[in-house]
This record gives C-alpha cells, structure tokens and sequence, in this order.
C-alpha cells in the first residue's frame, strides 16, 4: 500500500473511533440533583448572639448621705457595689447555659452577663447611744456577691440578677463604719451591739426599661425611660414601677447611670460614644410597694429588731452623666419619702458612679 492510501485509512479510521459507540463518547453530565429541604434553624446559641459591644466594662458605685444637705450620716447611710459586666455575648458557655432560661432575657438580642459585689449600710440617728433604740430604725448591714444577665435592644434593657449573702455581724458593718470613721475623724457608732442577727440572704432582682428618643432643637435629644422592677427574697421584697427624662447629646449610649438597689434602674453598660463628649441631664421618679426589708421588719424567724415598715416608698432623683470614649460618670442626688412609722424626715443621699471599657 503506497504511503498516501496508508494516510487516507488512518484518517478514516481516527475519524471512526471519534465518533464511534459510547465505549469512546464523551461522558452525559447528569441531570441536576433536586433541591434539598431548608434545614430547620438550630436555636441561638450564645455564640451565636448579636455582637455589637466587644468590650466589657468595670463599674463602681458609691452612695452616701455625705452629700446630703443636713450631713446627718442616719438611715440609709452608705452604699457600695463594684461590679463587672462582659463583652456582648462574652462570659463563660457554661453560665449562659442557665442565663438562657432566664425570664426576660432575650435570646435574639445583645447579651451580656455579670459579677457584682455590694455593700449596704443602716443605721438609726442617734450612733451615741449603746442601748436599743426603739423610735428608730435598727443598726444592719448587707454584704453580697451576685450574678447577673442582661438582653439589650434598641429599644429596651431587661436585667436579671441573683444575689447571696449575709446580714448581721457576719456582714461587718461595725468595722466598716467605725474604720471609716476613724480615717476621717469622726466619732464612732457605738450601738453595733443592737444589730440585726446574723442570717443568710438572697434577693431575686427583675427590670425592665424602655427607651424612647426624639430630637429637638440645636441637636440636643430627649428621651423618656419608664421602667418596672421588682425583688424576691428574704432581704428585700418589693415591686416598683417608674420613668426618668433626659436630655443631652448622645442619648443612645446607655438607659441611665447605675444605682444601689432598692433604687430607680440604670444600665451598668454603655455604647462608646464618637470620639467626643456624651453628656445629659436626668430626673426621675419610682413609687415601690414593699412587702419585705429584713432591715426594718428584722430577721426572718426572729424580729425582735424591728420597726414599723411603711407600705410604700417613694424615690425623686436628678443628676448629670458625662461619657467620654471609655469612661462614663455620673453623680444621682435622691430624695427617699419615710420608710417607718417615726421617721421624722425624709432622707437625701447622693451616688457617685464610675464605669470604664477594657
């Protein structure tokens, strides 16, 4: 066979093979597959939580009737409380694991949890005399660790926390108030000996607040807070309903400073504002219904130190708050009606908070 017939039988034949049988055809894609079902959304997890705050914040309050206009140092007549409040969704799985069945935590909002640790005071008028003072209220001290959690919209703030601890001599009010005395030169209490029992306490704490925001003229916002809150336990027991105004610059970036409870709500938390100064002026008012305050009722199984608790109690307070990049501060002056039949006056005390990011 000459060289260009062999060329012509090899060209037929590589032709032949192309488009031979389907041992040697391209392979069919095949068909699509069906679409599968939409998965059923999983619940949110912790994890899985709006985050829009990425820094926790450190907080500290001080109440005191020092800055009271008579500086009669009675009553209710000190406060501390510092506390630690997480990152949105920050803190530890295992605890959100019980902040998840919370009442009032909402788990499609921001989340935060917290540590705190508190200090009240009380005491009667009269710190010179060593005998029980029937006519006024009983010496007591309150010292407790808590926990708490937060869910924050837009538009609303719910807190739960659970707080443990002692009163009587076990919560050292003696040596608080006496130690401090004597730092600053003044007489000590000398009727510590007529204090409350010890007992172990709880206090079971709900809040709710609402925020609604207009604008007004020059640039200045006001906003209207009202709120409902409410204690259970054997220290305090109480339900309370209230509404703080404010105005000022940057209103968004917290609910109102914090407070030591019985007390109108604040928010431990704030929003880092631009960088530039967050400023207003509030005022506010709660009414509480009491039905319990282990510090003019006495101790649970025994009330021998005890007077006659008033029913309802009332709370005026107005203040400024000031919020610069990582820090907020704010001073409450408040006005507290009588608590106990005899009661002469009602008492004024002020607050001084100080929160900062990290």
């Amino acid at each position: 066979m000459s060289r260009f017939k062999r060329g012509i039988v090899a060209v037929a034949l590589t032709v032949g093979l192309v488009d031979s049988g389907p041992a040697f055809a391209q392979p069919a894609r095949p068909p699509a597959p069906a679409a599968a079902p939409a998965p059923t959304p999983a619940p949110v997890s912790h994890s899985q939580a709006p985050r829009g705050d990425p820094q926790g914040v450190f907080y500290f309050v001080t109440e005191n009737d020092l800055f009271a206009k008579d500086n009669t140092d009675k009553h209710y007549s000190n406060g501390l409380r510092l506390g630690w409040l997480s990152a949105d969704s920050g803190g530890p799985e295992f605890l959100w694991d019980l902040g998840y069945y919370m009442p009032l935590i909402d788990t499609q909002a921001r989340r935060r949890m917290g540590f705190v640790l508190g200090h009240n005071l009380y005491t009667p008028q009269n710190k010179v005399r060593t005998d029980r003072i029937f006519d006024d209220r009983p010496y007591g001290a309150w010292l407790y660790g808590g926990i708490a959690f937060q869910s924050q919209s837009d538009t609303q703030l719910n807190t739960v926390e659970l707080d443990l601890g002692v009163v009587g001599p076990w919560a050292m009010g003696r040596a608080v108030q006496n130690n401090w005395h004597g730092l600053i030169g003044v007489d000590e209490a000398k009727g510590w000996d007529n204090q409350i029992d010890d007992e172990p306490g709880v206090a079971l704490v709900f809040e709710r607040k609402w925020r609604y925001l207009a604008e007004t003229a020059g640039g200045l916002g006001v906003d209207v807070v009202p709120h409902v809150a409410g204690s259970l336990g054997n220290i305090f027991t109480y339900g309370g309903a209230g509404v703080t105004f404010r105005i000022g610059d940057d209103l968004s970036v917290d609910f109102g400073p914090p407070r030591i409870r019985p007390a109108l709500p604040g928010s431990a938390s704030f929003d880092k504002p631009p960088d530039r100064l967050a400023w207003y002026l509030f005022a506010g008012v709660e009414a509480r219904a009491v039905a319990h305050d282990i510090f003019l009722d006495g101790n649970t199984f025994d009330s021998k130190q005890s007077i006659g608790r008033r029913p309802f109690v009332a709370d005026v307070q107005a203040g400024l708050a000031i919020v610069f990049r990582q820090t907020r501060i704010s001073y409450t002056q408040v006005w507290r009606t009588k608590e106990f039949d005899g009661q002469k006056k009602p008492d004024f005390f002020g607050s001084i908070s100080i929160s900062s990011k990290f």
